[in-house]
């Protein structure tokens, strides 16, 4: 099992990427959203999940390494 400290990196390095990008794609897309370009919604509906699917390949890749070490 992972240690304290890799856990919190990990929670604390999703939740930064996950709102980076997430808010990004969110405030381009009603950008254009406001600005009568229909093609903005491509970019505000799936920022949610894109930024919570950072957190998931975060969780992964933490886990690869972990088993690479042995600690798992």
């Amino acid at each position: 099992m992972g240690s304290r400290a890799d856990i919190l990196i990990l929670g604390l390095s999703a939740g930064v990427m996950g709102s980076l990008v997430g808010g990004l794609m969110l405030g381009l897309g009603l950008g254009l959203v406001t600005q009568s370009v229909h093609a903005g919604w491509l970019l505000v509906l799936p920022a949610a999940p894109v930024s919570g699917l950072i957190g998931l390949w975060l969780a992964k890749r933490l886990v690869r390494r972990l088993e690479a070490d042995g600690r798992i």
